[in-house]
């Protein structure tokens, strides 16, 4: 193996050691969590190699690196996810390459991937990204909705064309009555994701949890963690 693969191998074996731990730590099957690689600013030659050592599944989070990439990529065995913050602008675009968008967070939203992915004749799985440092009806100015504002977006998500809703995203707060407390959190993540299945039984998707804080997302229930660091190393400057 190459010197990159043989340190993305290393990292993905701990990763995969501390998942592992968690979910043994919490009573639950590993093969309930599933790991997404997050890729961003990382070259596509890494997810070569990352797909070479098992990875079915990554992330990115801005679409003028994501397209290039995912199509750069087109011949491998991969599930792309779209994690950032999306503007109605690019959505033609992470359209025609994500699998599933993990960053709703408005009705305006839905209704410009809806259109673009009926365009496309795709059907693009949807997570709704919550946020808890969001004031009641509002948006988080780092993404996400506030937590009274998910049942109105899934009712939209569950009506447009081309779209699937799986279920639920959050990111740890950084501000509000949450931060610093990845946990609780992630545990509030898990009482709305239990409201959202009453109402929508097949959005079972809670993806949480990344390099520092999966161990609370595993054992508060998440059902796929993000990691980008842990695995790749710290991350190069943004252009």
């Amino acid at each position: 193996m190459t010197d990159r693969k043989t340190e993305l191998a290393g990292n993905l074996a701990r990763v995969e050691d501390r998942i592992s731990a968690a979910c043994a730590a919490a009573g639950r099957p590993r093969q309930d969590v599933t790991l997404i690689v997050v890729t961003k600013t990382y070259p596509a030659s890494d997810v070569r190699l990352l797909a070479d050592l098992g990875v079915r599944q990554v992330a990115e989070n801005r679409d003028q690196d994501a397209a290039p990439k995912a199509a750069e990529c087109a011949d491998l065995p991969l599930s792309w996810h779209f994690v950032g913050q999306l503007q109605t602008n690019k959505v033609r675009s992470v359209a025609s390459y994500a699998d599933v968008v993990q960053s709703i967070d408005r009705k305006r939203l839905v209704d410009a991937l809806s259109t673009a992915a009926v365009r496309g004749g795709r059907e693009l799985g949807c997570l709704i990204q919550v946020a808890f440092d969001a004031e009641s009806g509002e948006r988080s100015g780092r993404g996400g909705v506030a937590p009274d504002g998910v049942a109105e977006l899934a009712d939209a998500l569950a009506q447009a064309q081309g779209l699937r809703l799986q279920g639920l995203m959050t990111v740890a707060p950084l501000a509000g009555p949450y931060a610093g407390r990845p946990r609780a959190a992630f545990d509030r993540l898990m009482e709305i994701s239990s409201s959202l299945r009453a109402a929508h039984p097949a959005a079972t998707m809670v993806s949480a949890g990344m390099s520092t804080d999966l161990e609370d997302a595993v054992a508060a229930g998440a059902t796929h963690v993000r990691v980008g660091t842990a695995v790749l190393g710290v991350r190069p400057r943004l252009r």
